[in-house]
């Protein structure tokens, strides 16, 4: 049985992940694939705990490397990773004439520099172009066509922006050649922030996670989750919810978390008595979360600090009460479902002690708690990650040596330094290509163009243009990455309500950030609802529109932290920080048992409409509004406790 779950979630990885859409077999080729992405992760070890290179040049290395590996393990077409039994030749000229296009600029760093005065030769120009094409095919085969399709949009409007007839949008156009040399030898192109951040601290970042990914610390979670929570009502879905937090501090992938946790948790639910769709949802929209979930997030928040010029534990901050929302959220929902299904938790006698966990596998979270403290220390992000892979590497070994329930030795270690240059790979090529538009974006001044759109759009009504910036992020997070979506809504968006309507920035940028990451479960391109529908083998689109309703937090406070920035630690006190925390999570309760229907009771159309009110009431951090929620709330409840069970309709029941 355990074997065939394996099976599963590998093929639901394949279908749903393009990361995981490489070539089976490539022959002799597996020992270059594996010399490149070992170098790969040995330099960022090296560059990361010596800051020996320009962060130009580490990322032309960066860059460079990844897009060999990616021709040299990614098919032109999905269809030839299994067929195609070796690597065609076509491919492996692609692969080291993007290595060459990208190391290029190591080899004539300086010539390169003075060119930017003198003009770029013939050679410089065509190298542009071939860089440029290349990291579009690159990311299209890692990542899909969307993303290339809209850089390939911007790369356009860069180029022929004159014949635009709308004002608002138009500007006098770039010649192709300064096009394609502004973006790949330009800091505000390929090789801008993005890559640079990624080569510094993203890196290090996923390669601890594949570290931790060698010890048993996903048993270890999943224990940790059904010990606190399996004995209460509903207990398989809301350990799914603990698990999926506690997974999403070491992964930012909503397809993967949704996978790697739900191949045991999604059964468990449906055993339970969860419908399929409602357990894929939970564990799909539980999963999402893990990408504002402090300590590790997603790869964007590390481009978010640097967009901001704060520190990382600003950030970590920043998220920390929106993502407690957000769990507590779909926590909340699981529990009104479980009530309405009355659907009981799991017997003690099935459950782990959690005091013998902690005992048995408790060293496994030391790693995390090293990431936490360094960073809240004040050490720069990359050195908290260097201190974490090292405190990763001890566990492991100490797992290996005297727990025996890993592996170590020349191979294994040779095998986790491959794993960490190629779990990178998606992600290299998708901030390469967001490195492109907004790269366009600067050069058009599309994001002041962007702004007079939004302002006119929404008649100057913030509220107006909150919505039209949640449409687009969400429009965006369909066809792109999160850390991509991230990095062209905080080039256009975010400087959009900053400067016209006075939003505190880190508020902005947590805003599109958070409708970024929510694309993944909102229909009808909803990655991480599919790969749970998936596994639960449920309708994919109620999957997604059931996700919707328990991740309805995500949707609501973004807006609330744009009006009270108390919930980002922004003119926090102590006082309105307690009081804004203790009135949210209630409201939550309210907003939750709105979407889901039940409250004491299976709740009527009318107060289903209460109960939302109320909770959105008390979440707004204002006394006044919070007192308000509160007694519609305690209304509905005073109503329903005096309404006998018994009383209920049949067809409120079956609804």
């Amino acid at each position: 049985m355990k074997e065939n779950k394996v099976v599963d979630a590998q093929e639901i990885l394949e279908k749903y992940d393009k990361e995981n859409q490489f070539r089976v077999e490539i022959g002799k080729w597996a020992y270059v694939v594996t010399f490149l992405a070992v170098s790969l992760t040995v330099f960022h070890l090296y560059t990361g705990s010596t800051s020996v290179l320009p962060s130009q040049q580490q990322g032309a290395i960066h860059l460079g490397t990844a897009l060999g590996i990616i021709f040299l393990l990614y098919p032109a077409k999905k269809a030839w990773r299994k067929t195609q039994k070796k690597i065609p030749w076509y491919d492996i000229l692609l692969a080291f004439t993007a290595m060459y296009v990208a190391y290029h600029k190591i080899f004539f760093y300086d010539s390169i520099l003075q060119s930017r005065v003198s003009g770029y030769s013939s050679l410089n120009i065509i190298i542009s172009i071939v860089g440029v094409l290349l990291v579009l095919e690159a990311t299209r085969r890692t990542v899909g066509l969307p993303i290339v399709i809209v850089a390939s949009v911007a790369m356009l409007y860069a180029i022929y922006g004159n014949l635009i007839p709308t004002r608002i949008l138009s500007h006098e156009g770039f010649a192709l050649d300064r096009t394609m040399t502004n973006l790949w030898y330009r800091e505000s192109g390929v090789f801008g922030t993005p890559i640079q951040i990624s080569a510094k601290f993203i890196f290090l970042f996923l390669f601890f996670g594949v570290l931790l990914v060698n010890t048993p610390i996903g048993r270890f979670f999943n224990n940790l989750a059904f010990s606190l929570t399996g004995r209460y009502t509903g207990g398989t879905a809301k350990a799914a919810v603990v698990a999926s937090a506690l997974q999403g501090t070491v992964s930012g992938s909503s397809v993967g978390n949704t996978v790697a946790t739900g191949s045991f948790t999604i059964p468990m639910m449906k055993k339970a008595g969860f419908k399929p769709e409602f357990a894929a949802a939970t564990e799909a929209s539980a999963s999402t979360g893990g990408q504002i979930m402090p300590p590790m997030m997603g790869a964007a928040a590390f481009i978010m600090m640097e967009y901001l010029g704060v520190s990382y534990a600003t950030i970590m901050l920043a998220a920390l009460i929106p993502a407690i929302l957000y769990f507590t959220g779909i926590f909340i929902g699981t529990h009104f479902e479980a009530k309405r299904l009355k659907i009981l938790g799991l017997p003690k006698s099935e459950l782990p002690v959690f005091k013998k966990i902690f005992v048995r596998d408790g060293y496994m979270i030391i790693p995390l708690l090293v990431i936490i403290v360094t960073i809240m220390s004040g050490f720069t992000p990359q050195r908290a990650a260097l201190f974490g892979i090292l405190s990763a590497v001890i566990v492991w070994i100490f797992n290996a040596i005297f727990r025996k329930e890993s592996e170590f030795g020349v191979k294994r270690i040779i095998y986790v330094l491959e794993q960490g240059g190629r779990v990178a790979l998606p992600v290299i090529a998708a901030v390469a290509t967001a490195g492109i538009i907004a790269g366009v974006v600067s050069m058009t001044g599309l994001g002041a163009k962007f702004a007079s759109g939004i302002i006119a759009l929404s008649n100057g009504y913030l509220i107006l243009a909150l919505f039209f910036t949640m449409i687009a992020c969400i429009v965006l997070g369909m066809g792109l990455p999160t850390t991509a979506n991230y990095v062209v809504t905080a080039t256009i968006a975010a400087p959009a309500l900053i400067n016209e309507f006075g939003i505190a920035p880190i508020a902005a940028h947590m805003f599109v950030f958070y409708f970024g990451i929510v694309a993944d479960i909102t229909p009808p391109v909803c990655l991480a609802a599919y790969a749970g529908a998936g596994i639960a083998k449920a309708n994919p689109f109620k999957t997604g529109m059931t996700a919707v309703k328990l991740a309805i937090a995500a949707f609501i406070i973004p807006f609330i932290f744009i009006y009270n920035p108390i919930l980002v630690f922004v003119d926090v006190t102590p006082v309105k920080l307690i009081l804004g925390i203790a009135t949210a999570l209630i409201g939550m309760i309210g907003v939750s048992s709105a979407v889901i229907g039940y409250f004491v009771r299976d709740a009527r159309i009318w107060e289903r409409i209460v109960l939302f009110a109320g909770g959105l009431l008390l979440i707004i951090p204002e006394l006044t509004t919070s007192a308000i929620g509160l007694l519609l709330i305690t209304i509905i409840w005073f109503i329903q406790r005096r309404r006998p069970e018994e009383e209920q309709t049949i067809k409120e029941v079956v609804a």
